[in-house]
C-alpha cells in the first residue's frame, strides 16, 4: 500500500489542525478546498464585516502558496470587487512554507486589512480613495459592510454552499446506486437465459 506523498500528508495535518481550531471551516471538495468564517480585525474599516473566505490547496502545498477569495464582496484595494480574488503577488511576498493555513486567518489576512497596498491594486477605485480620500475610503468600506458582509449574510452563504456540497454528495451516491442496481437488473436478465441461449444472442 503506497503512503501519502509529503505534501498530501502536509494538507491533511493543516487542514485539520485549522478545524479543530477557533475556526469554522466548511469543506467544499475534499481538504484542497474549503471555506473559512473571517471577521474583520477591530480596529480598523473592517471591523463588524464578517466575511466567508474560499481557500483553494495546490498540489505543491505548501510550497506554492495558497489561493485565497472573499466569497461575500469586499471594498479593499487588493481585492477584485466582483471575483473576490487577492493579489497574488501580496500574498506570495508573505507567504513560505514555514508558515500553516492559521496564519492565513492571524496574520496575513488582519494585516491586509489593516495596511492596505495601494500601490499595486486590484481595485484601483479602492486605492485611489484610500490614497487620495480616506474618510470616504472608510465609509465606502462600511457601506459594503452592511450590503454584503454583515454576519447573518455570511451564515446564509455558508449554509447555502454546505447545502450544495451535501447535495453534489448525495446525488452522486445515488447515481452510484443506480448504477449498481442496472448492473444487478442486468445480470438477473441473463441468468434467465441457458448458458447456449447466451452464445446464440452473443453470435448475433
Amino acid at each position: 500500500m503506497c503512503s501519502p506523498s509529503p505534501g498530501k500528508r502536509r494538507i491533511d495535518t493543516d487542514v485539520i489542525k485549522l478545524i479543530e481550531s477557533k475556526h469554522q471551516v466548511t469543506l467544499i471538495s475534499g481538504l484542497n478546498e474549503f471555506m473559512v468564517k473571517f471577521a474583520g480585525p477591530h480596529e480598523t474599516p473592517y471591523e463588524g464585516g464578517v466575511w466567508n473566505i474560499r481557500v483553494d490547496l495546490p498540489d505543491k502545498y505548501p510550497f506554492k502558496s495558497p489561493s485565497i477569495g472573499f466569497m461575500n464582496r469586499i471594498f479593499h484595494p487588493n481585492i477584485d470587487e466582483m471575483s473576490g480574488t487577492v493579489c497574488l503577488d501580496v500574498i506570495n511576498q508573505t507567504w513560505t512554507p514555514m508558515y500553516d493555513l492559521g496564519n492565513i486567518f492571524e496574520s496575513f489576512l488582519p494585516q491586509l486589512l489593516a495596511y492596505p497596498n495601494p500601490v499595486d491594486p486590484l481595485n484601483g477605485d479602492a486605492a485611489a480613495l484610500y490614497l487620495h480620500k480616506p474618510d470616504d475610503y472608510k465609509k465606502k468600506v462600511r457601506e459594503y459592510i452592511q450590503r454584503f458582509a454583515t454576519a447573518t449574510m455570511a451564515e446564509s452563504l455558508a449554509a447555502t454552499i454546505s447545502g450544495q456540497g451535501s447535495s453534489n454528495n448525495s446525488t452522486n451516491e445515488t447515481n452510484n446506486s443506480n448504477q449498481a442496481n442496472k448492473n444487478e437488473s442486468d445480470d438477473e436478465v441473463l441468468s434467465d437465459f441457458s448458458e447456449d441461449e447466451a452464445a446464440d444472442m452473443d453470435l448475433e
